[in-house]
């Protein structure tokens, strides 16, 4: 199958250039200004920008286990229709993959049900040490701790374990960090004020900046006496931006970091109007929290942007303060949330690209993805930076059927995506036809 993007706008490494694009099969086989060879398929681009598919590197797609909130079928079919062609999903499922046996029926379930490419995180315990060193590098992204214990209870904090999984592996180790003790202490505190019933506006005072900058500092002091490869998931304050460098190139960091989307978006005046909806672990912060976030996202101490995309039911979310479970859809809005940035003046698009598509595939050495690049697979998203359209239950694909970003008006829009090759979603319609594949990762 051969398909042929005309006259579109390409965003890739740093540059926009006008040109034509071919696809043979699942590869990219040629870039130039003007292509005239015969294809099945040909796509009229002109005043439209291609883009590298987005890598999504942090997902809770909910299977096995939760399927009720969400599941490897829905949630990819909903990251494609955003322009996501890749995802990593983390452990905390139920049963928690924290053995091969339990990875790999994650894998089987995947080769069945994904719409989107996928890499499962394995994850590491007080007691799993063993299983966690048995990972293969090759077709596994990486291992996946909880500093801080978030839906699931796979809380890692043993500083005896920690060390040893530091010190013996090479793979990277992705990191939840917020400090346990200190969480509780001032859940407790507001607790004996407003019973179980607290207003969802302090979780940010609960889930604090002291909190996240004291296990976030600890996990890169073990990184950098262990010499192990470290990414911090979901920075949420500006004091931690400071614990990350930009003067060397993110292939050769050894400690690097991620914002989501959430904390780029809202701030905790938004709990006034968005309730639970947006309670998020770690918690949406100040205003000052997003604006030292955003800096330190463009000059770069910051290298990925992800989701974090976490389904719970409508339900689960009207619970009372600690009961409500943290965490909420995003997949199928990051690229536009992204592009409403850039329409804003805040962002350029090839910054987009970089940090959703090029970085994500250096930092875990994802083979043959995240750049449009002759002999990669074609990965792509088309967009049209001049549809206005507004987030409605009608068009959300989510399994659990809501958006924290219902009711936003939107000035951009995904019209096609393609997965190896595969147009999987035109102007609204999705492909029913899955053709994800396993990531592979380059190993030294």
């Amino acid at each position: 199958m051969k398909t042929l993007i005309k006259k579109v706008k390409i965003v890739n490494e740093g540059k926009i250039v006008e040109g034509d694009i071919l696809l043979d099969n699942d590869l990219i086989s040629k870039i130039d200004s003007q292509i005239s060879e015969e294809a099945d398929l040909i796509i009229d681009g002109e005043g439209k920008y291609l883009l590298p598919g987005v890598i999504d590197d942090q997902v809770h797609f909910r299977e096995p286990g939760l399927t009720h909130k969400g599941d490897i079928e829905t949630e990819s079919r909903s990251a494609i229709a955003g322009g996501t062609t890749s995802f990593i999903e983390q452990p905390n499922t139920v049963p928690n993959a924290v053995t091969q046996e339990l990875l790999a029926d994650k894998y089987e379930i995947a080769s069945q049900k994904a719409y989107a490419n996928y890499g499962f995180m394995m994850g590491g315990t007080n007691d799993n040490l063993e299983e966690v060193l048995k990972t293969n590098p090759r077709n596994v992204p990486g291992i996946k701790l909880f500093l801080g214990s978030s839906t699931g209870n796979m809380l890692v904090d043993n500083p005896e374990t920690l060390e040893k999984i530091f010190s013996n592996t090479k793979m990277l180790i992705a990191v939840h960090c917020e400090d346990e003790a200190t969480i509780r202490a001032n859940t407790q505190q507001y607790i004996d004020q407003y019973g179980e019933d607290i207003p969802v506006k302090f979780h940010h005072l609960i889930r604090s900046e002291e909190a996240c900058y004291k296990s976030s500092s600890k996990a890169i002091e073990l990184a950098k006496k262990t010499g192990a490869r470290l990414h911090v998931f979901h920075l949420s304050t500006a004091k931690e931006t400071e614990l990350f460098r930009n003067d060397i190139p993110l292939k050769d960091k050894k400690i690097t970091a991620e914002v989501c989307v959430h904390h780029l978006t809202f701030t905790n005046e938004d709990y006034e109007t968005k309730g639970g909806l947006i309670k998020w672990n770690p918690a949406v912060k100040t205003q000052k929290d997003k604006d030292g976030l955003w800096e330190a996202l463009l000059d770069d101490r910051i290298d990925v942007i992800a989701t974090d995309h976490a389904p719970h039911t409508w339900e689960e979310k009207q619970n009372v303060y600690t009961k409500c479970p943290s965490g909420a859809p995003l997949v199928q809005h990051s690229l536009v949330v992204m592009l409403e940035n850039y329409k804003n003046g805040k962002i350029s698009l090839e910054k987009i690209v970089e940090k959703m598509a090029h970085n994500p595939a250096i930092l875990f050495r994802i083979e043959k993805r995240g750049f449009i690049k002759e002999g990669y697979k074609a990965d792509l998203v088309l967009v049209d930076l001049n549809e206005n359209w507004t987030v409605e239950k009608e068009n959300i694909l989510y399994k659990c059927g809501w958006s924290p970003l219902e009711g936003m008006n939107f000035h951009s829009k995904v019209t096609h995506t393609f997965v190896n090759g595969n147009l999987v979603y035109e102007n609204g319609k999705i492909n029913e036809q899955k053709f994800g594949e396993r990531l592979l990762f380059e190993v030294e």
